[in-house]
């Protein structure tokens, strides 16, 4: 993987996470576990199996040797098995990867990683839950332009529009946490998934390693059925396309023209123009989900299998996962970033909300001569006026309360209320809350 700490792809933690440092580790968490496992059920020594444990620190193994050797090894866990063998006790040294195969290793090693990497991504999108739900609540009686194909459609509230983000945001911490419970098991299959190696014992070994690292046990091994991988992987897309969808309304909202709401960073600025200020957490959000679901075919692509074990698809795909992690767990960050920084210009809404002369409200006008004149007559009648009110520039309120057939239906108080914007809101209100019980579900 390609160090992205710094720059546009803030992801320590989860490089970290994905380092070669901890993927050794995990590699040798999974050994110790082995080990203990199978002391458990008897196949090997308990002695054995904690000096096994003993051994099995990073910091005591060449990372960049190991993962040098590779080029003539094709993984990382020849070198590495080799390397804890010369570190236990000589009686214990028979007992090293007993019965495990490379691959069950680097599977494993990778769930826990993925495991990492998910509690990351949840809790990160945590924030921005509750970031949303404080300006869903707060901002639901303010009413701005909603926006269809870019364009005034009818007025909503900012309240509605945090709102969605929640709901979809928690509907992503759900998913995951799903993920977390069903798609995380342990690899353990041996030479070609039959455990013959460990005789009848390969099944109660697999369910007790998979106790030792708190992970599920599969029905069978999964060497070349990835289906879990992709899973995680496509889910992980969702998430970014979701951050990514944040950060356009971001980024759309602080256009110069619009002016709406703004991030409060200290950057932004223009290498030529002393004036900018750009919205880059929404840009970069929008870069690193782009980026992130550009991984995701490579994944999915790399699940078609050959017999027992992969010929360069494996190889392939935890590279890929990495990359999914790191630009989904970038954009997530961006967003959180843009929304704890988020100056709301609820003035500036306002006045958007007047930028066409009342025809933002034409649906409400239509809506308040349907009852009496029929949907089509009144529709007709609005686009006639609203036609007018585009051609002359006088605002569509003045032209209906002149309108003859306006006249015969809605009297001027009627008319005045047609033109309110925080009366056309519909069910905002509920559908906040909607979204804010659901949010609040998530314990």
């Amino acid at each position: 993987m390609t160090e992205r700490g710094s720059g546009l792809f803030p992801t320590s933690e989860m490089s970290a996470i994905f380092s070669d440092l901890s993927l050794v580790q995990r590699m040798l968490d999974v050994e110790a576990a082995l080990a203990q496992a199978e002391a458990r059920i008897g196949v090997i020594p308990q002695a054995s199996a904690d000096a096994i444990a003993a051994a099995c620190r990073a910091d005591r193994f060449d990372t960049a040797a190991l993962f040098n050797e590779t080029t003539t090894t094709g993984t990382p866990v020849i070198p590495l098995v080799r390397t804890l063998t010369e570190l236990v006790p000589a009686t214990a040294r028979p007992h090293v990867h007993w019965g495990a195969t490379s691959q069950d290793i680097a599977d494993t090693a990778l769930v826990l990683q993925i495991r990492d990497g998910l509690d990351l991504v949840t809790r990160r999108l945590g924030a921005i839950a509750a970031r949303s739900a404080a300006l869903a609540d707060r901002y639901r009686h303010t009413p701005m332009a909603g926006r269809t194909l870019t364009q005034h459609a009818v007025p909503i509230t900012f309240g509605l529009k945090a709102a969605r983000w929640l709901a979809q945001t928690t509907r992503l911490i759900r998913k995951l946490r799903g993920l977390r419970q069903d798609a995380l098991v342990v690899q353990f299959g041996g030479a070609a998934g039959t455990l013959a190696a460990l005789e009848d014992r390969g099944v109660r070994i697999m369910e007790a390693l998979a106790q030792e690292l708190h992970l599920a046990s599969p029905a069978l091994p999964w060497h070349t059925e990835r289906d879990r991988i992709a899973e995680i992987a496509s889910a992980l897309g969702i998430v970014a396309t979701a951050m990514g969808k944040v950060g356009t309304d971001l980024a759309l909202l602080a256009q110069t023209e619009v002016g709406e709401a703004a991030v409060a960073s200290t950057g932004g600025g223009s290498s030529t123009m002393p004036h900018k200020h750009n919205p880059v957490e929404a840009a970069a959000a929008i870069a690193s989900a782009r980026l992130a679901v550009g991984c995701i075919p490579i994944v999915l692509s790399a699940s078609i299998q050959e017999h027992e074990r992969a010929v360069g698809g494996w190889q392939t795909e935890a590279h890929a996962i990495t990359d999914v992690f790191s630009f989904t767990g970038a954009s997530v960050e961006w967003v959180s970033r843009a929304l704890e920084g988020l100056q709301v210009d609820t003035d500036r809404m306002r006045r958007n909300l007047d930028l066409t002369g009342g025809l933002i409200m034409a649906e409400a006008l239509t809506m308040a001569l349907a009852p009496t004149l029929g949907r089509t007559e009144a529709y007709r009648i609005v686009q006639r006026l609203a036609d007018q009110s585009i051609q002359t520039k006088i605002h569509l309120r003045e032209l209906a309360a002149a309108d003859e057939q306006v006249q015969s239906v809605l009297r001027p108080d009627a008319i005045a209320k047609v033109f309110d914007v925080a009366s056309y809101t519909g069910s905002t209100n509920a559908l906040i809350d909607r979204a804010l019980a659901d949010y609040r579900t998530l314990g």
